[in-house]
């Protein structure tokens, strides 16, 4: 396929799940939320009992969707390879990180795309910050940045995520007693398309973003590193595309684009928070190799690194609400700012040991 058909397919793939991001609020999802990796891991998270905010408490579909999606798509053209052992903890400290820094700006880069397309000004501050933060990751790449080399592993290794995910999907259809579900009119965990509708977009959200390596942070990293556009096009037809349904679905009766930075759902419009949350992500994302929903992909073909980064952003999830890190409407809380600072310091010190720490490393392993 040449370079004007990868984009092509591209922005098709981009204007699909664009549609169906927000066609998924008007089944139920909450509003500027229709996809979001980070708070649908972070309801996930709830719905397990790994932390007990009540009003995002939920095993989102589309989640087990996504990984499944990419593994199906990735056994059908020979494409899963299980594959790690490249710096796994390093992985799941930047997994940490990166859902401190999404709970912060409340939202992944997916949902920050949707929050524009639903008139959310407060999303800009966002969008700039992850920029900065791409860039900053950027910034060691070019000097070397790299982790361990990744090996081959035995399928099992592979196959763990994707079964996990097949055992979730499970839970939310027994509905035993231990695993916990947001009340009616609690808060957005209470927000849900069908199960079925939501489970055929994760599906297909999967499979297609394999297909095309559809990734947020890759598509400005290789922007600025090889202006290479296709990776960005994808999203910006995402945006465009949910942009458009939600002025559609506005001749319903109900405001699916609603213009303005006050009043926004599960958003807060401290500029400062949202930019630095975002920065956070962006910087984590790069050094990682991918967003939320590329590291979800890539569990699902896979590669144990990225399943352990999931691990990471679940964790991290739990940590937030745990410990009253993450934002609310009201804005952020002072624990939170606290911890997207030590965020970015931990971040960036893992830029510094993985260039030039390991390169001195090398050069005075070349000198004996």
């Amino acid at each position: 396929m040449n370079k004007k058909n990868d984009k092509l397919v591209m922005i098709i793939v981009g204007l699909v799940i664009g549609v169906i991001s927000a066609a998924l609020v008007y089944f139920g999802n909450p509003k500027n939320m229709g996809f979001c990796i980070a708070c649908f891991i972070r309801d996930t998270a709830g719905g397990l009992g790994l932390h007990k905010a009540p009003p995002v408490q939920y095993i989102r579909p589309e989640i087990i969707g996504i990984v499944i999606g990419a593994f199906v798509a990735a056994f059908a053209k020979k494409e899963f390879r299980s594959q790690g052992g490249s710096a796994p903890m390093t992985r799941f400290i930047l997994g940490f990180f990166a859902m401190v820094g999404c709970l912060m700006f409340l939202g992944c880069p997916y949902r920050m795309i949707l929050r524009l397309a639903g008139g959310d000004l407060n999303a800009i501050a966002g969008l700039v910050g992850f920029v900065i933060g791409i860039l900053c990751g950027v910034f060691f790449l070019k000097n070397g940045y790299s982790l361990k080399r990744t090996y081959t592993l035995t399928k099992a290794e592979g196959y763990i995520l994707p079964i996990i995910q097949v055992v979730f999907f499970a839970l939310l259809l027994v509905k035993p007693a231990y695993i916990a579900f947001t009340e009616a009119g609690v808060g957005p965990g209470a927000m849900h398309a069908a199960t079925g509708v939501s489970l055929a977009a994760g599906l297909f959200v999967g499979a297609a973003a394999q297909r095309v390596r559809l990734c947020m942070v890759g598509g400005i990293r290789d922007l600025v590193l090889f202006k290479e556009s296709r990776l960005l096009l994808g999203f910006l037809a995402i945006g465009v595309a949910a942009l458009i349904t939600n002025i559609a679905l506005g001749s319903t009766g109900t405001p699916y684009f609603v213009l303005g930075a006050e009043g926004q759902p599960v958003a807060h419009v401290d500029g400062l928070w949202n930019a630095l949350g975002m920065l956070l992500v962006g910087f984590a994302g790069v050094l990682l190799g991918g967003c939320p929903l590329r590291q979800l992909v890539l569990s699902g073909e896979g590669n144990a690194d990225s399943a352990v980064t999931v691990i990471g952003l679940m964790v991290g999830a739990a940590f937030c609400h745990n410990f009253g890190l993450a934002s609310s409407g009201e804005g952020p809380t002072p624990a939170g700012k606290a911890a997207v600072i030590i965020g970015i310091i931990v971040v960036a010190l893992i830029g510094i040991v993985n260039t030039y720490v390991k390169q001195e490393a090398k050069a005075a392993a070349e000198t004996k």
